[in-house]
């Protein structure tokens, strides 16, 4: 048996992206922000982790509308993607999100303009 399933809250980094694969399918991508912390020698310590978001179909066109600061809870599988870049091979890692709830009330879509498989 195998698992791979991620869960985040956190808050968007910047307005969404949205792209285009070779074959002209279209996605959404987002940067994700979350906080760890804990105390050491008795100072509080932090620390901000960022994740890079893609989410495809109509719930990529709910992403479409995330502002900048929303906070968001994030559900979907980790995965990996290798490629060439200025400094070399890289490998980077995302999460393919196949659910999305906006968690702030006042930067919530309408139910109009919300697609019916998104839960909000």
């Amino acid at each position: 048996m195998y698992l791979n399933r991620v869960q985040l809250i956190g808050f968007t980094g910047g307005e969404p992206e949205v792209k285009q694969t070779a074959g002209g399918k279209p996605y959404t991508r987002f940067s994700l922000a979350t906080k760890s912390s804990w105390i050491k020698d008795g100072q509080r310590q932090e620390r901000t982790e960022w994740h890079s978001v893609t989410v495809w179909g109509k719930l990529g066109e709910y992403a479409e509308a995330f502002k900048k600061g929303a906070q968001l809870l994030v559900e979907g599988e980790l995965r990996s993607r290798e490629y060439d870049g200025e400094k070399g091979h890289v490998k980077a890692y995302e999460i393919v999100a196949d659910k999305i709830i906006n968690l702030r009330t006042d930067q919530r879509v309408s139910p109009a303009e919300e697609p019916a498989d998104v839960a909000a």
